[in-house]
């Protein structure tokens, strides 16, 4: 994680003040619940409360203890002692270290999950806009990156808001299945630490509670996690790789903002670059490269191992907090995006209608034709105006194996044919709210 590509609220997450902040509360929550059972005094937990509640963790002194001890947690719970005093003596009764590390990851897991949902919004809210904004815009369909049928620009634009619906609902999805709690002790058998204990922290924290825990969450919790964010990234790319390439000098049918006062490349003033979703393409990358560790940390040495530690400090701030700021930039870029509709007509036509060829194809077979015989004649004339040799309309008008009038050949190029079904698909996405925008025209 590097501050280019992190937004404050995002990092904040996992800074060191807001971990030792959670750490304390895990401890502090489970030493009110052992009062609560007897274990330790209530006077005590309230002193605990008191004088840690506010208190600002001084990471430098726990590295400091650290670097003695060789343990994260004990060096945490030193200076604690340091600040709370004999009281502390109570904190960590029957714990182990996983329960407060483990649980601190999934409290700070489903915060960033908490911001990553916010950023979605953000992306559905613009790509609704401007979806509603060209729902009638007319542009070219392109398979292979080939001009194949007419479509509009807001149809593709809410293909994209339907695939960032399903990206809200699997960042819910692994939030809930992220967001367990773990205070079961050492190898997970609550010898020292009653169940009650761990309801209550989970409670207090807003956690489910793991069914078993052995001494850690167990990791394919954590390995579907990173999975959905992966998918979330590759929906992200998808869509800026879109808009790059209707970016491109040969399309430019949208392009990204370009700012006054920007400047497109060092050497060459006329640019204007596609670095936005350029750069979106690259955060993609990163996030989905958490994949793989994520997932071979789910084979842990029997009740527990630290394979897995090392890996999560890397990728769980790096993945969440580049997904984190992709997303608002994705939002910004779609917000702002810029749209040239007449140079989606003007590409719509440039290959002189050859776009409207399967309804020639099916109207041919319709008249009595045989498909193939109909497919040969389309194809033929088609191919002319490949070779750039005349008008698709005018060629089929003089074949005479076409055996369709030039009203019903003419007929068969109205652009309009292809939008019948706009409002359909609006309303299978948007719901009624595409249904009231209709009525409301």
């Amino acid at each position: 994680m590097i501050p280019r590509y992190a937004r404050t609220e995002a990092a904040e997450v996992w800074s060191p003040q807001t971990r030792f902040k959670v750490m304390f509360e895990i401890e502090a929550h489970a030493a009110s619940a052992m009062a609560e059972l007897g274990v330790i005094p209530k006077a005590a937990a309230r002193v605990i409360w008191e004088k840690g509640r506010d208190a600002v963790w001084d990471p430098e002194r726990i590295e400091a203890i650290e670097r003695e001890v060789k343990h994260d947690v004990i060096a945490f719970l030193t200076h604690v002692s340091e600040v709370v005093g004999p009281e502390a003596r109570f904190l960590h009764q029957g714990m182990t270290s996983s329960d407060v590390n483990d649980t601190a990851l999934a409290v700070q897991l489903a915060r960033a999950t908490d911001l990553l949902i916010e950023d979605v919004d953000l992306v559905l809210a613009a790509l609704k806009r401007r979806a509603y904004e060209h729902r009638l815009t007319p542009t070219v369909g392109r398979s292979h990156g080939i001009h194949a049928e007419p479509t509009t620009f807001g149809v593709k634009l809410a293909g994209h808001y339907a695939e960032f619906v399903r990206a809200r609902q699997r960042l819910v999805t692994a939030r809930a299945e992220i967001a367990t709690c773990a205070i079961s002790g050492a190898v997970g058998t609550f010898a020292n630490v009653a169940p009650e204990v761990e309801a209550y922290v989970a409670a207090r924290l807003g956690l489910a509670i793991e069914p078993v825990s052995t001494q850690v969450i167990p990791r394919d919790r954590h390995a579907a996690y990173f999975a959905a964010l992966a998918v979330v990234a590759s929906s992200v790319e998808r869509l800026a790789t879109e808009i790059r390439h209707l970016q491109r000098t040969e399309v430019l049918e949208a392009e990204e903002p370009f700012d006054p006062g920007q400047k497109g490349s060092s050497a060459m003033p006329h640019k204007r670059n596609p670095i936005l979703t350029e750069n979106l393409t690259g955060l993609a990358r990163l996030v989905r490269s958490a994949v793989v560790p994520a997932l071979e940390n789910v084979a842990l040495w029997h009740e527990r191992d630290i394979s897995h530690s090392s890996v999560e400090r890397g990728i769980a701030p790096d993945a969440t907090v580049h997904l984190d700021f992709a997303l608002r930039r994705l939002a910004g870029v779609v917000e702002r995006l810029v749209v040239y509709p007449q140079t989606m007509q003007a590409n719509l036509e440039r290959l002189g209608g050859l776009v409207h060829s399967q309804r020639v194809l099916l109207a041919l077979t319709q008249k009595g034709a045989s498909r193939e015989a109909a497919y040969a004649a389309v194809q033929r004339n088609a191919m002319k105006v490949w070779r750039g040799e005349g008008a698709f309309l005018d060629f089929l008008k003089a074949d005479p194996e076409v055996t369709l009038s030039d009203a019903e050949l003419a007929e068969l190029f109205d652009l309009g044919y292809h939008f019948k079904a706009v409002d359909r698909i609006f309303a299978r996405v948007f719901g009624e709210d595409a249904r009231a925008a209709k009525a409301a025209e």
